[in-house]
């Protein structure tokens, strides 16, 4: 008998621990079905982006955490291509689906979808609780396929990681809170990679905001970004050290959404070139009402030329934009040419312009480019990759973890060389 309560006893003080792991922050948790036998014996996967992170920022700044991931790994000196518009919701589902924006349906970061009823919404706002709402994602996202083939995951403050998309969620998530101590958002994920194998997630995302809110507010010259630099640096370091004293085989990625670059002037205001009345405006995307209403809003941006900026009707964009198939993306569409801000009402009295910016096209403006670092046990130690557009990060993530992916947009390329021979 008091054998038998000692058994429960220890039973009990096992389970509370294991549910202390996971409350360091305010996890919520899904009752989604264990790891299977098969899916515990796979490596682990820690997927970080470090928002507004430039391709050059390592060199220029020094980052020497990130700089020697780029030694015992792989790297992308050159940096990696966004995809096209280079803004952080489009971009992160981008990475996490391996669908250009266009089809995995956040094309902004706020945007409007005149296929929906007003009952269902047809403004997407990325700090709403629209981004909540899984019936606007397209895709599947890593984290769903890992719990769609039995294999948990969980997620750091990932866009659309608080959505139900195909089906699913991680089975241990956060809501968004920015103010969340950096070092805390590391225990926790230590926290979770010392959970017993069966509730352990093997894929897991975090996301780190610091770098781009200096970018923006400070510009990407400035001490505010080298100091940011260095701070994120340090988290990867901090992460690096705790992950190896678990003992575990986890392959580390860290990439960015999209650099950053110097604005040039005040915000552009669209409206003084055409008349945008019978359409419906979000941010700087017009929803013409009828095609009648975008062909004389195109004619007048015609008849009013600007070298800041250049007008398409959708279907007729570059097709290496990758941007000209969803109504979501607007009609007409401007493209910036330059370091511009483009907006469709005037700016708010009380506006302060940012002094860095992105979105802009990554092929036609190299600050896009953003970061590229790996290491663990799966990645070739001293690999230097070419640059490549980031729908090839989906393919070479589910490859690592051992998972069936869909079709998508991306193939493994320039990424294969930086995998060991077994995988």
């Amino acid at each position: 008998m008091m054998r038998d309560l000692r058994v429960l006893l220890l039973a009990a003080i096992f389970t509370a621990s294991c549910a202390a792991a996971q409350e360091i922050t305010p996890v919520i948790r899904v009752d989604n079905p264990p790891n299977t036998a098969e899916q515990q014996a796979k490596h682990y996967v820690i997927l970080v982006s470090l928002d507004g992170f430039r391709y050059d920022y390592p060199a220029k700044y020094g980052a020497p955490h990130l700089q020697s991931m780029a030694v015992d790994g792989a790297s992308a000196p050159q940096g990696m291509l966004p995809s096209f518009p280079s803004l952080t919701f489009p971009n992160h589902l981008t990475l996490v689906t391996g669908l250009y924006p266009e089809h995995h349906g956040i094309v902004a970061n706020s945007f409007y979808d005149p296929s929906r009823t007003p009952d269902e919404g047809q403004t997407y706002v990325y700090k709403s609780k629209t981004n909540t709402e899984g019936s606007w994602y397209s895709g599947v996202p890593l984290w769903s396929l890992a719990e769609q083939q039995g294999m948990r995951a969980a997620c750091f403050f990932w866009p659309g990681s608080e959505a139900e998309i195909a089906g699913k969620r991680p089975s241990y998530y956060e809501k968004f809170d920015d103010k969340l101590d950096d070092a805390k958002r590391v225990d926790q994920v230590i926290a979770w990679l010392s959970l017993p194998p069966e509730q352990r997630p093997h894929f897991i995302t975090m996301y780190f905001s610091n770098v781009d809110h200096a970018g923006h507010t400070y510009g990407p010259d400035s001490e505010e970004v080298r100091a940011a630099v260095h701070h994120v640096d340090d988290t990867i370091g901090d992460l690096q050290a705790k992950l190896a004293a678990l003992k575990l085989p986890v392959d580390l990625i860290v990439v960015a959404d999209h650099g950053m670059v110097k604005v040039q002037g005040d915000p552009i205001d669209l409206s003084t070139f055409a008349d945008l009345s019978e359409a419906h405006t979000e941010g700087s995307l017009i929803y013409a009402k009828d095609e009648v209403a975008a062909e004389k809003i195109y004619e007048q941006f015609k008849a009013h030329p600007d070298p800041r900026f250049s007008v398409y009707r959708r279907a007729n964009l570059p097709k290496d934009l990758h941007y000209d198939s969803n109504p979501r993306e607007g009609d007409p569409v401007v493209v910036p040419n330059g370091p511009y801000e483009l907006r469709t009402k005037p700016p708010a009295a009380n506006w302060v312009n940012n002094k860095g910016e992105h979105g802009y096209d990554p092929v036609k403006m190299p600050e896009m480019k953003a970061i590229f670092f790996a290491e663990g046990p799966d990645i070739k130690p001293g690999t230097k990759v070419a640059t490549f557009r980031n729908v090839a990060v989906y393919p070479f993530l589910a490859r690592i973890l051992g998972l069936t992916p869909p079709e998508t947009d991306g193939q493994m390329g320039t990424l294969v060389p930086a995998l060991k021979a077994h995988k």
